[in-house]
């Protein structure tokens, strides 16, 4: 069994997909970081939360599109922008549908929110690699 392990641990060490998925992971962190940081930020100007949510959202698509393409693909195509903020969508109303499907069966949207972080960030990774990112 010790053998099946290690040579599993070999492989995703070696495997260029699953290096690149942990850069995703890994940028996803700083781009939190840096969204709640200007959500913060708005609500200390004194803005509502609404509009100092829709600020820190379209500033953080923005710093996605680049860290992401950059950090995580090398990309530097600011043309791919409209795919990125298609991902965007798909992921969000995903997300939105199965956080709403927990809550009918009974888990609070905190947990279901949580239970649906993995599934939504490798999808995330798929389709931004598949569908924005394709030519990298």
């Amino acid at each position: 069994m010790e053998y099946k392990v290690t040579n599993l641990r070999v492989y995703l060490h070696s495997n260029p997909t699953f290096l690149q998925f942990q850069k995703f992971l890994l940028v996803g962190i700083l781009n939190t970081l840096f969204g709640y940081s200007c959500f913060a930020f708005f609500l200390f100007l004194g803005l509502h939360y609404s509009l100092a949510l829709l600020m820190a959202t379209l500033i953080g698509i923005l710093f996605n599109f680049k860290s992401t393409g950059k950090l995580v693909f090398g990309s530097h195509n600011n043309s791919l922008i409209y795919k990125f903020f298609v991902t965007y969508s798909i992921t969000y109303v995903l997300n939105a549908l199965g956080i709403k499907f927990f809550s009918h069966i009974g888990y609070s949207p905190y947990i279901g929110g949580a239970i649906l972080i993995f599934p939504m960030a490798v999808l995330a990774f798929i389709l931004n690699k598949r569908f924005v990112f394709n030519h990298v």
